[in-house]
């Protein structure tokens, strides 16, 4: 029995891709608890989150679009832009900081002409910053298409994402 009524209105567009989120979001009733899982599905099926995706869960969930916008602006995981092809994150969380994170940054910042939060204009790379990826072993960390490499120089991680980005090899 569902304790919440399916969404009243339709999803944004007609891509078969919102089947996917309404099926989350039926598999939780509807439950404002399953906001976070429901932006995940979003996120994971259309890139990222615009306006119209967002007033969609909230009015589906019933919960405030204040809310749904808190949730997504404040996980890093969430972006509301389309980004790249390619993805960098770099993690300055504080393990990774004082191993030399911020010089990682830094490189990838210099060689890309990408400052971060920014895609390149060819749309091929996004660069990001995690304050932790829960890596710190492994510190200085980036994440490359969802990859984690650690105990990487600056001009090997640029390399790496060199060879990503010819498609030579998986990050």
């Amino acid at each position: 029995m569902l304790l919440h009524a399916p969404p009243v209105s339709p999803p944004p567009t007609s891509d078969k891709r919102w089947k996917i989120v309404e099926t989350v979001m039926r598999r939780n009733d509807f439950q404002p608890e399953a906001l976070i899982e429901t932006l995940h599905s979003v996120q994971q099926s259309f890139g990222y989150l615009d306006e119209p995706s967002m007033r969609w869960v909230a009015g589906s969930l019933h919960v405030p679009l204040s809310k749904v916008f808190a949730v997504a602006t404040f996980y890093h995981f969430f972006s509301l832009k389309p980004q790249g092809h390619h993805t960098c994150v770099v993690c300055l969380g504080t393990a990774c900081y004082i191993k030399g994170g911020r010089k990682l940054l830094e490189e990838v910042e210099r060689h890309y002409r990408l400052s971060e939060g920014k895609t390149t204009s060819d749309g091929e790379l996004s660069l990001m910053v995690a304050r932790c990826i829960g890596a710190c072993g492994l510190a200085p960390t980036a994440v490359l298409d969802g990859q984690v490499n650690g105990k990487r120089s600056p001009a090997e991680l640029v390399s790496a994402i060199d060879k990503m980005l010819e498609g030579k090899v998986q990050p």
